[in-house]
């Protein structure tokens, strides 16, 4: 009997229990339901009748910053060095810098990733750049946790974050934290300004542009430049401009909304682009060689506050030539001939005359909102992003994009444009040797994360109502991470745990805000950060630090094999002294530190392949690469990231033109610039195509031996890939089409790498930016007749295959 009581007890047991859970599942539902959230927060009255209702705004109000709450303007350079600018004992005059440095604080030990992508990540989330997925650049992005180029849902931005209580929110300038592949007019804009927290933006997606002809976007689309440079163009001005506009139009209609505003110029980024007045006010500064600049600053830096008395220098070249980088050599100044010192000293000029311009169109900014009394409680924050810039070789450059595509500068090439420099015609930088200067007195430059050379920085932070110091420097060791934790405390604010449904990682930085009132030499209250860029790799925890000897973009690997250095930052700023032997066991303490800092965050694997390696890699997009591809007039330009890629093959373009009338000119197709591109158009009356090889003059030009009469025709091109050149160009035959006879032919040579890292893209029907050839002047717009489409192949079928398909295209046999 009890056996069967039991037996019929466990199922009427278990038809409860299932009833129970039923019933908490359904109440669960419901309460995820977000209907019934919404009903929750609703505290009002709801009845049929809405005069018998009550409303509840509450749920529906936009939330308000704190009372008294500061705006915040965040200036960062790109590529500068702390010995470069005067506030820090520099050479280059920065008056707008000083004035804020003379009302705030000047900070001498604030520190970067070495690489622009990879710190803007961190400024941008205060989280270090492996969790942001920004190992180096967006155009290194590679398929690792730490290293895909996206900022993933965890690392909420500062932008969100302010957006999202009060703040208005606006982007100027360089952004360089989107994917490659996706600054299209067709990609997806996740991870584009205003999907990060921003209410505007205005400025260029790439890490560098033409200073004279941008890329620029407004917002979510593809904008022109609103003037020329004859009629008075330039970068620097033209973000001025739009600052100051988009504060003007928010204090038009919400006043007392507090604003943040990141103002991210292109200097001083390559291109060096530049006034011609402004040039001219160094003229003579930097005769006397890098070498000497640096003997002259140290002193300077020293009596500034922003060095110990006793910082030693450190030399030049100290790298032995098994792990050094060759391009990154610095050619002693007495060994120069005398043609090639002055044309390293006038691009130290131009470099010069670029800094202070910008600073002085930064000042105009700063000038408005001190006439609108808004300057009072504006927390202003000027840095840069990385050391000085070691891209443009030991030999300096007329054309940045050569250090790019891996090829040599030529001195009789660059000397020919010394009284051009800093204008439209140059895409110029300075050798190594400058880099070294305004990196003083540290080892090393930008991409070198092991030394201070790379992430060393200025930093100046005014705020007139919270910062009651003025001209006083401030000793404490910190970090780009540092920022947005500094910046929220400042707000009374706290990054969410949860954002938008997704758990956050913590903030890697802590805030810098005790620093506002603690002395020049206070204890700092940061205690470790890792470094690691391109395969070089630091780390710094207590004044100490240990550095792995392995120059970036080499190709060496066996990190393994890495020798290790150790230094104690508290007493040798400049990190002169190697103190390993000395001391082993803080060595193996520090270099155990790393490991653990690297596991935390997703910086394996170390790569320290090529540029060429690197940038070469094909990433995945919206859009599988494929072997034909067809663009249409009308369309806007398409970035290099997503155009059809002809590096490294054979290629054929064919376009289906009608021409109407005799005279009909302009460009068919154009891709790149004059620093690197190709370009098929119709010149008096004659079909031409151009390949600019990284600007080498003279073009490789190819004009047809007959005129072109008006009707239906497959104009076109192919180029027929035979070797590959001592550094990596493709040498091979081209050949001119129209329709199927062959009007033109000869040898060509096609770059490595990349057209240009300014993102002039691919155009039909005219040439945007800067122009290809100069054969023509921008746009150069096709008139006299119509394009109906070009198709760009890298397969292996014939031109005249492509030209049956055009014909088809066009009803025609």
């Amino acid at each position: 009997m009890k056996t069967i009581q039991d037996s019929m007890l466990k199922p009427i047991f278990l038809l409860i229990m299932v009833c129970f859970f039923a019933v908490l599942s359904q109440k669960a539902h419901a309460q995820s339901d977000p209907r019934e959230v919404r009903k929750e927060n609703f505290k009002g009255v709801i009845k049929l009748d809405v005069r018998d209702s009550k409303a509840d705004w509450a749920p529906y109000t936009p939330k308000k910053a704190p009372e008294g709450a500061p705006n915040v303007l965040f200036v960062l350079y790109d590529d500068t060095g702390m010995a470069a600018w005067s506030p820090y004992g520099g050479a280059i005059n920065m008056p707008t810098l000083q004035k804020l440095a003379d009302n705030g604080l000047i900070y001498s030990q604030w520190h970067t990733t070495a690489l622009c992508s990879p710190t803007r990540s961190t400024l941008l989330t205060g989280r270090n750049h492996h969790l942001t997925g920004n190992a180096a650049i967006t155009e290194t992005a590679n398929g690792f946790p730490g290293a895909h180029g996206r900022i993933p849902e965890q690392c909420a931005t500062i932008g969100q974050v302010l957006q999202e209580n009060g703040w208005s929110t606006f982007w100027i300038g360089k952004d360089h934290n989107v994917p490659e592949q996706d600054v299209a007019s067709g990609a997806s804009r996740k991870q584009w300004p205003t999907q990060l927290g921003f209410d505007r933006y205005y400025g260029f997606l790439g890490g560098e542009t033409n200073q004279w002809y941008p890329d620029l976007v407004e917002d979510n689309h593809f904008t022109e430049a609103p003037y020329s440079p004859e009629e008075g163009y330039h970068l620097s001005k033209d973000l001025a401009d739009k600052s100051i506009e988009y504060i003007r139009d928010q204090k038009a209609t919400n006043p007392s909304k507090p604003w943040f505003l990141w103002y991210c110029p292109g200097a001083n980024h390559a291109p060096h682009h530049a006034p011609q007045e402004y040039i001219d006010k160094y003229k003579g500064k930097f005769d006397d060689g890098y070498e000497s600049y640096r003997k002259w600053v140290l002193p300077r830096m020293i009596a500034k506050g922003v060095l110990p008395k006793d910082t030693k220098l450190t030399d030049l070249n100290f790298l032995p030539p098994n792990i050094a980088n060759e391009a990154d050599y610095v050619r002693p100044w007495d060994k120069l001939k005398p043609e090639e010192k002055k044309l390293f000293s006038k691009l130290a000029e131009v470099y010069a005359g670029f800094s202070e311009y910008t600073d002085a169109q930064v000042g105009r900014v700063v000038d408005y909102l001190e006439k609108t009394g808004q300057l009072e409680n504006t927390v202003v924050i000027y840095a840069a992003d990385n050391g000085a810039s070691g891209e443009g070789s030991p030999n300096g450059s007329v054309n940045e994009n050569k250090f790019f595509n891996g090829y040599p500068d030529e001195l009789a090439e660059n000397l020919k444009l010394l009284d051009k420099l800093g204008g439209p015609d140059t895409y110029e930088h300075y050798p190594t040797g400058w880099a070294a200067a305004f990196s003083t007195p540290f080892k090393m430059f930008k991409r070198y994360s092991e030394y201070a050379g790379g992430t060393a920085d200025p930093l100046v932070i005014s705020w007139p109502k919270g910062i009651k110091a003025r001209g006083e420097v401030r000793n404490q060791y910190h970090h780009s991470t540092d920022i947005v934790p500094t910046i929220l405390d400042i707000c009374g604010l706290e990054m969410p745990k949860v954002h938008n449904g997704v758990g956050q990682y913590p903030l890697s930085g802590v805030s810098m805000k005790y620093s506002f009132t603690a002395k020049p030499d206070d204890a700092t209250e940061k205690h470790i950060q890792y470094y690691a860029m391109l395969g070089s790799r630091a780390i710094w925890k207590d004044g100490w630090k240990a550095v792995a000897l392995h120059a970036p973009l080499t190709g060496k690997g066996h990190f393994d094999k890495d020798e290790w250095e150790l230094y104690n930052t508290n007493v040798d700023r400049s990190e002169s002294t190697n103190l390993a032997k000395k001391n082993p066991d803080k060595l193996k303490e520090l270099i155990d530190a790393w490991f653990d800092e690297a596991d935390k965050n997703l910086v394996l694997p170390l790569d320290d392949r090529t540029a060429i390696e690197i940038i070469g890699l094909e990433r995945p997009s919206e859009e599988a690469p494929r072997e034909k591809y067809v663009y249409y007039p009308g369309t806007a330009p398409v970035p290099e990231g997503v155009a059809v890629n002809v590096r490294g093959r054979s290629f054929k373009i064919v376009g289906d033109v009608e021409i109407k009338d005799a005279k009909a000119s302009g460009v068919i197709f154009a891709h790149g610039s004059r620093f690197g591109g190709h370009t098929l158009f119709i010149k008096d009356g004659k079909l031409n195509y151009v390949y600019n090889f990284l600007g080498i003059q003279p073009e490789q030009k190819f004009v047809s031996s007959t005129t072109l009469a008006p009707g239906k025709y497959t104009l076109g091109m192919e180029f027929i890939r035979e070797k590959t050149g001592e550094h990596g160009e493709q040498i091979g035959q081209m050949k001119l089409y129209i329709n199927d006879k062959e009007v033109a032919s000869g040898p060509m040579k096609t770059q490595p790498g990349k057209f240009t890292l300014s993102g002039d893209g691919l155009c039909v029907g005219f040439d945007s930016g800067d122009a290809v050839s100069k054969e023509y002047k921008t746009p150069g717009t096709f008139k006299g007749g119509t394009i109906l489409g070009v198709g760009v192949s890298v397969g292996k079928e014939q031109y005249q295959d492509l030209q049956k398909e055009a014909a088809r295209a066009l009803k025609r046999d």
